[in-house]
Formats: C-alpha cells, structure tokens, sequence
C-alpha cells in the first residue's frame, strides 16, 4: 500500500526547528516588492526589506555606470570629431592668401609680339605652379594714364602693363570660358599657343569635381521670378543655378549632383574662395592692375591689408636668413629692369627711396647669382621655391 503526500500537506524543518511549508516560500517570493511606496504601505518581513533595497541600491548603481559610461562615450566620439575636423582643415583648407606685384615694364624688354606673349605666359606658369591667389601689376615708373580691368576688345596692341594683365586673365580662365569673356585683341594674338596652366578648375568635360566655374545664360528657367538661371559650366548638361544672376557672369558652382536622368543638374553660386578655404583645391589666381607700388598696398582687397610684405633685390637679406611669421594675407614684390628702388624713387606717395624701409622682410633670393642680373620671371621662380617652405611652415605652426 503506497502513502501519497500532498504538496499541500508537505513540510521540512528549517536550523531552528520551526517548520516551513513549500506553500510559506511560494508566498515570500510572491510578496516581494516591486517600488519603494509599495514597501512603505504594506508590511514586510526585515529580510524582504533588506533584499529589496540592496537590489534597488544595485540596480541605481547599474544604471548610474551605464549615464556615465554613455556619457564618456559621447564626449570621447565629440572629441574625435573635433580632431578630425581640424585635421582636415590642416590637411585640405588653406586660410591664408599669397600675392605676387611685379611691373608690366618687364614685357617692354621683350623683341618680339611672340616673346612678350611667351614672357607674360611664363609669369602665369610660375604663379600656378606655386599656388599664387593674386598677381598685381604695377606701373614701374608711374606714368600709366589709364588703369581700367575692362576688357575692350580694341584692335590695337598695348602697352606692357596691359598686356600683360590681358594675357593673365586669358590664360587662368578656364578653356570653355574663353569666348564668352574675350573678344579679340591684338594682346592675345599669340595667346593661344602658350602652354596651358593647367590648374584644378581647368577641367575636361569627363573629370568629376564638386566645383566648377561657369558663365550665366540668358535663358529663362521658367515663370517664376526667383527660379534661379541657368550656366554653363563645362559639361553637355547646363546648371539650374539657387539664384538669379545676370547673363555672361562668371560664377563658381557648387554641384548638388553629379550625375542625374534630369535634362539639368542643380547647383548653387558659392563665392571664388571656397574651393580653397573649404576643400583645399588651388582654384587660379586673379588679376588687378595698379598705377603705382604704393597703390599695390593701398587697393589691398583683402580686409585689413596684408599683413606680411617681403621685397625682394639683391642688396636685401640673404633669403635663408629671413624668418617669416604667421600671416593671413602675403605679398611678395618684384622690382623690373631697374629694381625695386627705381620703382620707389618714381612714386611720389612713397616718402623714402630706401625700398628696405616700406617691406616688413626685405630679401636676396638669389645671393651667389653668377649673372649680373636676374630676369623677374626668373626671379619669382627662385623667390616662390625658397618663400613656399616658409610660408607653409609659418601657418602650420601658428594653427
């Protein structure tokens, strides 16, 4: 005969000899509570209550290290960014600006229309070739009688100055671009056969970029007033612009698309400066024509002038010498046939003839020349290869 034993009825003695149920610890367990009103408002055995709060104690504890943990991990990530966007400011974005003067006169010397061309073209390539932002042209013995940027058209050659400035123009802007911002002119006659510059926003009808210059249509986009204009930029499908701008402007385009099924793509006007304060992309240099040297400084398009002046002749400092602090806006100057001196002696707003006395750095780019004289083209290559180092290390430190 077997003896069953209900659950009900089934009981074990605890260390103290009282007995406890299954029953009683099925009871306790369902007792316990679940948030602190609930502990205050019902009675509670004091082990209940101490279990309680020391898994309340430690679950505030968890979740306490995980905020911090969280919080640790956000300021770590917001770190890390803040790193890598300043070095991808160093790495790519340029701030500062470099400038170059020198006098028109050096095409005077030329013996030939071909010459003169190939010597203005060599300017341009040496500007190129060492990221120069603004070339000015300067009137060495300030006798220029007109200093107008317009482009005529005029079918009559000018003087050195003119050309020059005409042929610099011709050559920085893009090929695409060519016809529709100058007519002809005696100056540009040999113009075309000058070897390219071949800078970033010279760009080919296959090459990607995100910017690219352009020239305003006289093309309605549709009924709208403020619907935008279309550009040419370069490619078989023209730019719907962000905004209105006048026909035959020269724009710089940032592109939202590279590549759409639409008939256009989409773009918005950016100012020149972008591409290389943003992305780090040389985008060419501009042009700007001045009567005098002293003029050079006083016309500064840049707020606050520049801030760094080196001259260069060869009774200066040796070039290896000179320290070059941190600057936003440079320019190097160079003399003509006649140096700088000739230049400071002719403008009558200058009051000394010592050039060394108007220039915060006053160089020798070239101190053991074997020739008697160095050629300003020749001048501005010596000058931008031992400056370039310099002017790059003076920036990186001072970021």
């Amino acid at each position: 005969m077997s003896l069953t034993v209900s659950s009900e009825q089934h009981s074990v003695k605890n260390k103290k000899g009282n007995t406890t149920s299954k029953n009683d610890d099925e009871l306790s367990y369902k007792r316990t509570p679940v948030s602190v009103d609930e502990l205050k408002a019902k009675k509670f055995s004091n082990k209940e209550r101490k279990d309680f709060k020391r898994k309340w104690r430690e679950e505030k504890l968890l979740a306490q290290m995980e905020k911090n943990k969280k919080q640790r991990q956000e300021k770590e990530q917001q770190i890390k960014k803040e790193e890598e966007e300043k070095k991808m400011r160093e790495r790519c974005g340029r701030l500062y600006t470099v400038s170059i003067a020198l006098p028109g006169s050096i095409l005077d010397n030329a013996q030939s229309t071909e010459l003169r061309a190939y010597l203005a073209g060599q300017v341009a390539r040496a500007a190129a070739v060492f990221n120069v932002d603004e070339i000015v042209i300067f009137d060495e013995m300030n006798q220029s009688s007109q200093t107008t940027s317009d482009f005529s058209g005029l079918k009559k050659s000018g003087q050195g100055n003119k050309q020059l400035f005409h042929i610099l123009q011709y050559l920085e802007c893009p090929q695409y671009l060519r016809k529709s911002f100058f007519p002809y002119h005696q100056d540009l006659a040999h113009a075309g056969l000058l070897n390219p510059l071949d800078i970033p926003h010279h760009l080919r009808e296959s090459d990607v970029s995100e910017y690219r210059e352009g020239v305003t249509l006289k093309k309605p986009v549709s009924g709208k007033k403020d619907a935008g204009s279309y550009a040419n930029i370069g490619l078989k499908k023209e730019a719907i612009l962000n905004m209105n701008v006048p026909p035959g402007q020269r724009v710089t385009v940032k592109l939202l698309e590279q590549k759409t099924d639409k008939k256009n793509l989409r773009g918005e006007v950016v100012s020149p400066n972008e591409p290389r304060e943003v992305a780090g992309t040389y985008w060419g240099y501009v042009v700007r024509l001045v009567s005098c040297l002293s003029e050079v400084f006083t016309s500064c398009p840049y707020q606050g002038g520049y801030d760094l002046t080196v001259g260069t002749s060869e009774r200066g400092q040796d070039v290896n010498d000179a320290q070059i602090p941190s600057f936003k806006h440079a320019i190097i100057v160079f003399g003509g046939l006649k140096g700088l001196e000739a230049s400071v002696e002719a403008d009558c707003n200058i009051g000394t003839d010592d050039p060394s006395e108007i220039f915060q750095r006053y160089v020798n780019v070239c101190s053991r020349q074997g020739s008697r004289t160095i050629r300003t083209e020749e001048a501005i290559l010596i000058a931008m290869t031992a400056l370039s180092p310099k002017l790059t290390s003076a920036n990186a430190a001072s970021s």
